[in-house]
């Protein structure tokens, strides 16, 4: 699904135009990004939280050249479902 697809959905299932419901949309979805680029996780009831994680320095191989690299640490977002969305995705 794609978000035309969503603010199509939201639209239909709201009655309102499809301009406004795209503008919340984007609103809503850039406060989500400026808070975990901040450092703050955003917790959804019942949908679910994202989240910053912290990837620890690692040693990789390039086989091809049979050298070593080192990947430096990073933070990258992530999404963990809530349990009553995960429990709706099994049961499917």
């Amino acid at each position: 699904m794609t978000k035309v697809e969503i603010v199509n959905e939201v639209a239909k299932a709201t009655g309102i135009e499809k301009i406004q419901v795209q503008a919340v949309i984007e609103a809503a979805m850039a406060s989500v990004k400026n808070s975990v680029i901040a450092g703050e996780p955003v917790y959804l009831r019942g949908f679910g939280s994202f989240i910053i994680k912290h990837r620890a320095q690692k040693a990789a191989r390039n086989i091809t050249k049979k050298t070593t690299l080192t990947i430096p640490a990073h933070n990258i977002p992530a999404f963990k479902p809530a349990k009553v969305f995960l429990e709706a995705v099994k049961a499917k």
